[in-house]
């Protein structure tokens, strides 16, 4: 690991019992069986993996999963992607939307360094003026580098990506009158239908995704051009697009810790049993006969799918995790007359992975 502070440094070789709270750890044994479950679906169903490296910010962790199998990494940031290219991860899709000059300047030199040294970036478009300004971009560089260019449609998360059919068809067209661009194929992300809950809508929806990009690549094709890959998929909808035959690349990302509102989907059979290997390790810092209070608050996990569920760890209680504010979280026992954890003990909180705030240890 690289650059790692003094005092976690002391920590290795430890019993987690020496981390102090509130701290994010990782189960790197639950992790590793994420990983590896994950490699053996891409490679039975013959399709790319490229995880989304905005789950874990993480140049060890991407290196770890391109190891495995993964085909590179994308980002949502050109700040993320400038970070892991410094650190030895050569293969970067910002599947995003970029449009100021400034960080298509940025854009244009991150890939100069990258086919430099044999690695390649690409990146997504909604609009012929995202288009014109990339490329010009990378002309006011004056070098003869190429980048990769997906036309970015929008399948249903109603966020960014041009419709459909004869638009994205005129937006491809658009990359090819350009030579410093290269049309590398379509980005097809449905980002609500990961956390539709049951099997049945999540597959209705991707059925509806995938019949809308069945219908551009052809309309592409007829055009004249060649649709390289289809890109896209998460975690809750893997399987889907997996088994499409219209899919090259998986984006899935979150399976690496599987958070606790994944957690909530109802599984499919036909998915890996991907495992929780994320962690708050909390403590109680406070406790009566209905009660008890920990301290991990919002300034220590994000809320943005929701609260954090307790991992059970007592077959006897469910305990319950509330809103205390910033530096505290209540923990209540789903019936009145069971347990509450005792003052000074340890609790296990399963966090949404939307950028967890704790400091990070793994174990």
């Amino acid at each position: 690991m690289k650059s790692i502070p003094e005092y976690l440094q002391q920590l290795q070789g430890k019993s987690v019992d020496q981390i102090e709270t509130p701290a994010l750890v990782i189960d790197l044994d639950a992790m590793d069986r994420n990983i590896q479950r994950m490699a053996e679906f891409t490679r039975k169903h013959r399709v790319r993996w490229r995880p989304h490296a905005k789950l874990h910010k993480s140049a060890d962790i991407a290196l770890l999963l391109e190891q495995a199998g993964a085909i590179g990494h994308c980002v949502q940031k050109l700040s993320e992607a400038e970070v892991l290219a410094s650190l030895g991860v050569n293969n970067l899709y910002i599947s995003n939307e970029i449009i100021a000059p400034s960080k298509l300047r940025r854009v244009a030199q991150l890939a100069q360094q990258l086919n430099a040294r044999g690695g390649r970036l690409a990146i997504a478009v909604d609009s012929e003026i995202g288009v014109e300004l990339l490329a010009r971009s990378l002309r006011d560089l004056a070098g003869n580098d190429i980048i990769d260019v997906f036309v970015d449609i929008d399948v249903g998360h109603g966020r960014c990506g041009v419709a459909p059919g004869e638009p994205a068809v005129a937006l491809a067209q658009a990359i090819t009158e350009h030579a410093s661009l290269r049309f590398a194929g379509l980005h097809a992300y449905h980002g609500r239908a990961q956390h539709f809950r049951s099997i049945a809508e999540r597959r209705q929806a991707i059925a509806q995704v995938i019949e809308a990009v069945e219908r551009t690549r052809r309309l592409i094709v007829q055009s004249g051009l060649q649709v390289h890959l289809v890109t896209g998929s998460g975690t809750g909808t893997l399987i889907h697009e997996a088994a499409s035959g219209v899919y090259g690349e998986l984006q899935a990302g979150s399976f690496l810790f599987m958070d606790a509102d994944y957690a909530q989907n109802e599984r499919d059979p036909a998915q890996p049993a991907f495992e929780h290997a994320l962690f708050i390790k909390a403590q109680v810092i406070s406790a009566d006969d209905r009660h008890a209070v920990c301290d991990a608050g919002h300034k220590s996990h994000a809320i943005d799918s929701g609260l954090p569920t307790v991992h059970a760890t007592d077959d006897s209680t469910q305990l319950t995790f509330a809103n205390g504010g910033d530096e505290h979280g209540l923990l209540h026992p789903d019936n009145p007359d069971h347990w509450v954890p005792a003052l000074g003990s340890t609790v296990w909180l399963i966090p949404d992975t939307a950028t967890p705030r704790s400091t990070c240890t793994t174990t």
